[in-house]
């Protein structure tokens, strides 16, 4: 990392797959704006680059899915990324290493870092009261500070002696509280009237494969049970090769639209959508849209996790509001009939649909926190400690 005259500091992070390039993109834009100097690297993608961030690698070499599969036969690869990087911040000793998501590769690097006295922070808690909450523990040993998006999470931290701050959500400053719902339809082209099902699959190619053909085929009925339903899938940029032969082998004769990208329009424009777990589902809250979440994964990773699953909810929507607001179909739950009956639910009940959306208006002014603003000011915290 190039070094920097005056006081704006030298910033290495690490931001895995799509939703963390997201995150890491809006916390560099704060960062940026609180020191026009700052300079970082790491592992990133273009929403980082578009604020100077040089990646040393593409954020896609950390992009995984399921519990541990995937991680196990691209152990070597990640394993050589995570020593090469190390050896580089160390020899080099940035002002302060940002952790974004991938817990399972940041927290053994800031723990390396941390011990050479290197500060840290990581931003976004790791689902600790959801799952392997054993994982606390290993958190203490490598974060100096963690940013949390939930405001019930700083407790969680503080009773272990780590210190933590609640700087809300970046997605709920980013995202209107008034849905523009005729903007996004006069954008993708449907008229007001016609009723519109948001699929989203996910954004890892992990996700594409065991999701998007149970979603496709959920389509198609649909498709049949409802002839003037209109859909809209986005596709995430390099995807489109993978999910077109599924659309001609799973759904070729229903009324869908494959969008580049979009996603945020999509959800804007539709009036339910069907949508995989993950942090989708949360945007999908701060459009106030209604949504069934399903989801998918190995056999053997889904035996895994559900015996390690604390809470009785997997999508966020639920965890933050405690309560089952929206249908989870997990795996074998998770098929074409159900998914198809649960978009229809909404769909048919507007008065169960108004009030989920209520509800999400008031997640999203909990949430809506200046998350950048608050974030640069922890990290300017930690920094005036070293």
């Amino acid at each position: 990392m190039s070094a920097l005259g005056g006081s704006a500091p030298r910033v290495a992070m690490v931001a895995g797959e799509t939703s963390g390039d997201l995150l890491a993109g809006l916390l560099l834009g704060g960062l940026c704006q609180r020191w026009p100097g700052l300079s970082s690297a790491g592992i990133g993608g273009p929403r980082m680059a578009a604020h100077g961030f040089e990646a040393w690698w593409p954020y896609e070499k950390l992009a995984v899915h399921g519990f541990n599969m995937e991680v196990l036969r691209r152990f070597r690869e990640i394993w050589m990324i995570r020593k090469h990087l190390g050896d580089r911040l160390l020899q080099d000793r940035p002002d302060v290493f940002v952790g974004v998501d991938a817990p399972d590769f940041n927290l053994g690097l800031e723990a390396r870092l941390k011990s050479a006295g290197i500060k840290t922070v990581h931003f976004v808690s790791p689902s600790i009261w959801a799952w392997r909450g054993g994982r606390i523990n290993k958190i203490h040993q490598s974060v100096d500070h963690m940013l949390c998006l939930f405001p019930f999470e700083p407790e969680l931290y503080h009773a272990k002696g780590i210190d933590a701050t609640f700087v809300g959500h970046p997605l709920a400053d980013t995202i209107p509280l008034e849905v523009p719902r005729a903007q996004a339809r006069q954008k993708l082209g449907f008229d007001d009237a016609v009723p519109l099902v948001a699929v989203l699959p996910g954004s890892r190619r992990g996700e594409i494969q065991h999701i998007t053909p149970t979603f496709l085929q959920t389509v198609a009925l649909l498709a049949k049970q409802r002839t003037d339903l209109r859909f809209v899938l986005p596709v995430v940029p390099g995807l489109r090769e993978l999910i077109e032969p599924m659309l001609r082998e799973h759904a070729p004769d229903a009324p869908l639209t494959l969008l580049d990208g979009q996603s945020h329009e999509a959800l804007a424009a539709c009036d339910v959508t069907l949508i995989a777990s993950g942090t989708a589902t949360l945007e999908a809250a701060l459009f106030k849209r209604p949504m069934v979440i399903a989801y998918r994964i190995s056999t053997l990773s889904w035996h895994i996790m559900k015996h390690m699953a604390y809470l009785p909810w997997v999508g966020l929507p639920n965890i933050l509001l405690r309560d089952f607001a929206v249908p989870e179909r997990l795996q074998d739950d998770a098929n074409p009939a159900q998914l198809a009956a649960d978009v229809l639910a909404w769909l048919d009940d507007p008065a169960r649909a108004r009030s989920v959306q209520q509800r999400f208006l008031e997640l999203h002014h909990l949430l809506k926190r200046d998350t950048a603003r608050a974030a640069s000011h922890a990290i300017a915290q930690v920094l005036e400690t070293r």
